[in-house]
């Protein structure tokens, strides 16, 4: 009987194995700045099935000019895989000055017009670099 237990959680171990890496293996990567992503290690998108993922995209300079540089940066991501920001369903917002985004969350709104995806905004210490004042990152879906 031990054996029949042993062998059934196995199988079921090998099973969600199988279906994870079936999903990475599904996995496709976009790169606008091979070299420089590589080194660091990421994709600038990555879709699966109909999602794309698109990783954080910064602005620096004052709030009104950095938001419009992220989002200007996301709008080419999109519209490179097919997208616009009416596909997105999900955005995260990193600010080291939250108040300050807020202040100036019309630029944003320039870009979704109407569109109001899930949305989380965040205040963090520093971005990757320490001239960086906000960073977005996106998930769209891509239509049926």
């Amino acid at each position: 009987m031990l054996r029949i237990v042993l062998a059934s959680i196995f199988a079921a171990a090998l099973s969600a194995c199988s279906s994870m890496t079936t999903t990475a293996a599904r996995s496709e990567c976009f790169h606008t700045n091979e070299a420089i992503e590589k080194q660091i290690g990421y994709c600038e998108a990555v879709r699966v099935g109909d999602t794309l993922y698109i990783s954080g995209n910064v602005g620096q300079g004052d709030m009104p000019k950095a938001i419009a540089q992220a989002y200007n940066s996301l709008k080419r991501t999109l519209e490179a895989r097919g997208l616009r920001f009416e596909n997105v369903v999900k955005e995260n917002v990193y600010a080291t000055d939250l108040d300050a985004f807020i202040a100036n969350k019309e630029v944003r709104r320039q870009f979704y017009g109407t569109h109001t995806p899930a949305a989380t905004w965040v205040q963090v210490q520093r971005l990757y670099s320490p001239g960086f004042v906000v960073e977005v990152e996106l998930i769209a879906v891509y239509p049926r």
